[in-house]
C-alpha cells in the first residue's frame, strides 16, 4: 500500500490493481488439496495444522487486504481488476472484491480465441455472458479492458454498454510470443509499452466518443504528458500508464501533471472538458481523417 499512497500524494485520480488470475488461484487450491491427501494418510494428527479449506481463500486473502488497507489511507478511488476463467468465479471474486472496499472492479478478459472452431458470435458471447453475470453480482462500477480485435468493434461497445458496463478500457494489450531459434523454444519476455502503440486506442477513442454512452479509458503507450492530451483531445475520460512508472518511477506522475497543466495552459484551456473529444470524429472538422479514404492521402503525402 506504500505505493498507492505515494501514487495519491503525486497526483494519482485513482490506482488500478494488478489483476487477480482466477487460474493462479485454482492452482494452489488443488496444490493444497494434494497436500492434504498426501499428508493424512500417513500423519493423521497433522491435519490440525492445516486451515479449514473454507477459511483457504486460495492467494485472495493478500489481494483483498491490500483493497482494505489503501481504503483505508487514501481517499482516492481503488478499483480491482480480475481475469476470471469460469462464470463462478468471476462472481465469486468479483463479490469479494466489492466487499473488500474496492470502487469500481476492472474486468480484465484477457481471452485469446486460439480454437478455430469457435465462432465470432461466440467470442462475443462470452464477453457479453462475463459483463452481464458480474452486474448482477455487484452493485460497483464495472469497467471492460477489450481487445482490439472484434470485427465490429463499435456495435461490440454498444452491447457491451447494454450488458451493464459502465466503462470501456481501450485497449489490452497482449503479450505475444517470441522464437528462439537457436533453442527451438518458445519464449515470453515482458516489453514495456511506447509511445508509437496509442494509434489504434486513440484510432478507436475519437470514433466511439459521442456515440456510446459509457465512460472510456484509454491505457498502453502512455509516455508522458503528450499521450495524455492525445488520448483527452480523442475523447478519454480516463488516461492511465504503468510502464512509464516502471522507467521513472511513482514521482513522474507530478511531472506528467505539471507538463498537462502548462499545456493547458499554453493552449488557454481552463479544465478537461474544454477540449475533451474536440478532435474526435464527432467533433472533427475533417471526419474523413477517421475514414477509409484518409489512407489514400497519407500514401500520396508519403510520395
Amino acid at each position: 500500500t506504500e505505493n498507492i499512497v505515494m501514487m495519491e500524494d503525486n497526483g494519482a485520480g485513482a490506482v488500478v490493481l494488478f489483476s487477480l488470475f482466477e487460474e493462479q488461484l485454482k492452482k494452489e487450491e488443488i496444490r493444497y488439496k494434494h497436500v492434504i491427501s498426501e499428508t493424512s494418510n500417513a500423519f493423521a494428527e497433522a491435519m490440525d495444522y492445516f486451515p479449514n479449506m473454507d477459511d483457504f481463500n486460495m492467494g485472495t486473502d493478500e489481494y483483498l487486504e491490500t483493497i482494505r488497507k489503501a481504503k483505508e489511507r487514501v481517499k482516492i478511488p481503488i478499483i480491482g481488476s480480475l481475469n476470471g476463467i469460469t462464470s463462478e468465479g468471476w462472481i465469486e471474486y468479483s463479490k469479494l472484491m466489492e466487499q473488500a472496499g474496492a470502487d469500481g472492479i476492472e474486468v480484465n478478459i484477457f481471452f485469446i480465441p486460439g480454437d478455430v472452431n469457435m465462432s465470432s458470435s461466440e467470442v462475443e458471447h462470452r464477453y457479453l455472458n462475463i459483463i452481464d453475470a458480474i452486474k448482477n453480482s455487484v452493485k460497483i462500477p464495472v469497467a471492460v479492458k477489450l481487445n482490439p480485435y472484434f470485427s465490429a468493434l463499435g456495435n461490440m461497445a454498444k452491447r457491451m454498454k447494454a450488458s451493464g458496463a459502465d466503462a470501456l478500457v481501450l485497449f489490452n494489450r497482449f503479450y505475444q510470443p517470441d522464437f528462439d531459434i537457436n533453442k527451438l523454444k518458445v519464449t515470453h519476455d515482458l516489453q514495456y509499452s511506447e509511445s508509437n502503440e496509442i494509434r489504434l486506442p486513440l484510432l478507436w477513442l475519437g470514433l466511439l466518443y459521442g456515440k456510446v454512452d459509457v465512460s472510456l479509458a484509454a491505457t498502453t503507450g502512455v509516455q508522458s504528458a503528450i499521450e495524455v492530451v492525445k488520448y483527452i483531445l480523442a475523447g478519454a475520460d480516463v488516461v492511465m500508464t504503468a510502464s512509464s512508472l516502471y522507467k521513472n518511477g511513482i514521482p513522474y506522475l507530478k511531472t506528467m501533471n505539471k507538463e498537462l497543466q502548462d499545456w493547458m495552459m499554453m493552449m488557454g484551456f481552463d479544465n478537461i472538458e474544454a477540449f475533451k473529444g474536440s478532435m474526435s470524429q464527432q467533433n472533427s472538422i475533417d471526419p474523413t481523417a477517421y475514414e477509409r479514404a484518409n489512407y489514400i492521402q497519407i500514401l500520396q503525402s508519403h510520395k
